[in-house]
This record gives C-alpha cells, structure tokens and sequence, in this order.
C-alpha cells in the first residue's frame, strides 16, 4: 500500500501525540504509526483482568499553563488530585522521600544523624572541586553520608553503572535545585516548587493511558489518523529528505510517504532503519548510545491494604526490585476488586541481563518473594501476576554519550523534513509535559508549502 500523507510521526507517545493534536488543530491531517496495541508509550495503561497497570508511575504535574489547560480539556473531572506520599525503604526503615530532617533523626538515631550533618558540613567546606559525576553532584548537596544512605543504591539499581560513571547532566536535569538545605527549606516554609518535592499531582481516574487515548480520539475526530499494531522496519531517504516509512501490520507491510516526518523513535532504532544508511561515523555513534530496559512485575495481592504510599523506593541490595508501586494509592479505579490490592514491582536491567531473559512466571515468582523478603506481604498472597517490558525505557547517561549523540545530531541536521522528540528521540530523560511540549513545538514548525 502506498499512501500519501503531508505529515507521518512514529510513535504514539506523550510527544507524539502531542505533536498530531497540534497539527490536527491547524487542520493539517497527521498519521501517526505506533508498534504497540494501544497509544501512551511508556506513559501507557495496561490492564490485565480488569486491574490497570502504570507502566512506571506517571505524576501529571507542570509548570506550563498551556499544557494544564490541555490536560483538563482533555480529561475534565476525570483529573484526579493526589496527595503524594513516598518513602525509601533502608535498612528494614521507611524513610521519608523527599527527605525530612526529623524523619531521619527518629529512624536512623542521633549517632547516624549526627553523622550525616558533618559529613554534610564537610562537604561544604571541602567540596568535589569538579561535577562531572552523579555521585559528585550529589555528595556536594547532600553530603558523601547522605549520598550514600539515600541515592547510590538506588541509582545503581536503575542504571546499572556506577554513581561515579552516570554523568551529572541526569542528576542537574532531574533533581535541579535539590539540597539538603532546599529540603530542609522546604519542611519549614512549605514554598518550594521543585517537580521532585511537590506533595501534590494530578491523576487521571483510570491511569495516565486514559489521557493518550482521549488524545488520540480527538486527533482522529480532527481527521488524523491513528495506526496500531503498526511496526517501522525501514525508512527511506533520498538525499536530504525521507520520502517514505515502511511498517509491519500484522502479517503485511506497508508504505506511508509524507511532506514531513517526525520520530520518536530512540535514535539507536532510528539510525538503523534509514536506507541508505548514515556515514560510518553517525552509525557507530548510534551503537555506542545505551538504554536501560525496565520490567514491570504486577502482582494482584490478597489483602485490602498493604502500605499508604503511592510507590517505595527499594534501598536494599537483598533484593533485584528497585521501587515499588502501590496502584490503589493512585487512583482506587485501577483496582476492580477493594479487597485486593495490584503492586507494580519494578526491576531495571538491560536486554542481557538475567532478569530480562526470565519467563514470566519466573519473574512473578521473584517479585512475590522479594515482596516477603521486604516485610510488605506473604508471597502465599500473591494470587495472580502480569509481566510488563520495555527494550528502551531510559537513555543512560554514560561517559561518551554526548559526544556520541552530537555526532549523530549532527547527520540528523542535514535532513530538511525530519525531526526527532520526546524522550528516546532526543536521548534525553524528560518529563511528559517536556516531550509535549517538544511535540507541540515540532508541530508548530511545520508550516504548509502547498
């Protein structure tokens, strides 16, 4: 089949979507391809027997009144606000995530806390001199104790790579403007609007799937045109400019030409698929990029309530599981059933890694052992589970990644009508109302030669 459209986006995410509402509002029609059985992305709602599963714990939460304003129109009353509450579980404690002195003080005894404030003090007088690291980032805010007791673990967990080889960009991007002092700060005065301290958020009543799903209703009410099930495998070019996506449907294939192309593809994928291919030195640059890969174990339990918190992050190397989400603490839809309670056991890895290569019932094994190990539930509990992956859930930010992504920016330049967004098409690990506003902004660009 072979179809002309004036713009084609591949994937159905946060960015993308964002990216066709806009041009469907300027009554340019949109294509938008998406490999999977349902839009969203990584910000997507699974459901499993009727239980919803959150594909890693997606707070709606932003600074930028245009994307509110989006949000509401979208969901209206089915915008839910939730009051945030999470803890670190360390050393058989729960500590309070964001930090708050006091927690500290009573969970870890004064010896221990009084050796996080002179470390803390410490490093104020002889800070690391240079920050290039995450582990150096952090220890001159928090303090080399505090670092280690709170972040490291964790960090390590998720990234696979040591805290002194993740580069700091991720943690100024992330965490930006977070210190002990701003915690603090924020204790006391309550004034503090850093994204990682809010205490409040909004939710949609049936997971954050429910948002992309009314996004794409209303891009094809608008006459765009939404594709599941619909795989990229080949991307043609001719000189500057791609002419056509080739896709999987199903046992076929088929051809989408365009005036213009956006991708959210991560830019390993990308470089791959373009025919001809890159120079040489665009396409090594593109195999060096890493990603890390995140399984999500759902575990339906057989008790009413387990713990208050929307999720627990893991601080214990006893265990594979990272963090912990507690569905019912989102939204009380996503659990049909109030007796039970549905958990998101989160395990990060990458596509080598033993964790990835487990059956899944291997995995719903683990997690509901690890669950026990934990103190939280009895893995007899456990009644049923549901493995969720994904290949290319988080860019790692590792020693040559910059110059490695520049190097393919550079090749990406020299193509007059594509555009890359969103988290996997920049390498970079933003928040949705980033990757839709990166979306709108693609969209805004485009402007009609015919």
């Amino acid at each position: 089949m072979s179809n002309p459209y004036q713009v084609v986006i591949i994937g159905a995410g946060p960015a993308g979507l964002s990216a066709a509402y806009q041009l469907a509002k300027r009554g340019i029609h949109p294509v938008v391809l998406e490999k999977a059985d349902r839009v969203g992305g990584l910000a997507r709602t699974e459901d499993y027997k009727g239980y919803r599963f959150d594909i890693g714990g997606h707070r709606f939460f932003t600074d930028d009144e245009q994307i509110q304003h989006i949000w509401n129109e979208m969901l209206r009353n089915d915008l839910l606000k939730v009051t945030r509450l999470s803890h670190i579980y360390y050393r058989n404690q729960f500590l309070k995530y964001p930090i708050e002195p006091f927690n500290v003080l009573s969970r870890l005894g004064f010896i221990e806390s009084l050796l996080i404030v002179l470390s803390y003090l410490q490093v104020q007088v002889r800070p690391y001199s240079e920050e290039k690291t995450f582990e150096q980032w952090v220890s001159n805010r928090f303090g080399r104790r505090l670092y280690r007791t709170f972040f490291q673990t964790y960090t390590e967990k998720v990234w696979g790579i040591p805290c002194n080889e993740l580069q700091a960009e991720w943690a100024a991007q992330r965490i930006q403007g977070l210190s002990l002092r701003t915690a603090l700060t924020n204790l006391l005065f309550h004034n503090n609007t850093l994204k990682t301290l809010i205490t409040e958020f909004f939710y949609p009543v049936l997971g954050p799937g429910m948002m992309w799903e009314s996004f794409q209703q209303a891009v094809e009410n608008m006459g765009g045109e939404v594709h599941l099930n619909a795989k990229v495998v080949h991307i043609e070019r001719q000189d500057r400019h791609i002419q056509s996506v080739t896709v999987r449907h199903g046992t076929g294939m088929a051809k989408f030409r365009g005036d213009q192309f956006i991708s959210t593809l991560p830019l390993r994928e990308l470089m791959k698929m373009i025919d001809p291919s890159p120079p040489d030195r665009a396409t090594q640059a593109a195999s060096r990029l890493k990603y890390r890969a995140f399984v999500l174990v759902g575990l339906i339990v057989n008790r009413k309530d387990l713990f208050k918190d929307n999720w627990i992050y893991v601080h214990n190397e006893a265990v594979t599981v990272a963090r912990i989400q507690n569905f019912k603490n989102w939204s009380a839809a996503l659990v049909p059933d109030h007796n039970k309670t549905s958990l998101g056991m989160e395990y990060f890895c990458s596509t080598e890694d033993k964790v990835w290569r487990m059956s899944d019932s291997n995995l719903i094994r683990l997690a509901a052992s690890e669950l026990e190990t934990l103190g939280l539930a009895f893995s007899r509990e456990v009644l049923d589970g549901v493995v969720f992956r994904e290949s290319h859930a988080y860019p790692v930010y590792d020693p040559g990644y910059r110059e490695n992504l520049e190097t393919i920016q550079d090749f990406l330049a020299t193509i007059a009508n594509l555009q890359t967004i969103g988290r996997s098409g920049m390498h970079r690990y933003n928040n949705m109302d980033h990757s839709m506003l990166m979306g709108m902004q693609a969209a805004e660009s485009i402007r009609r030669p015919w």
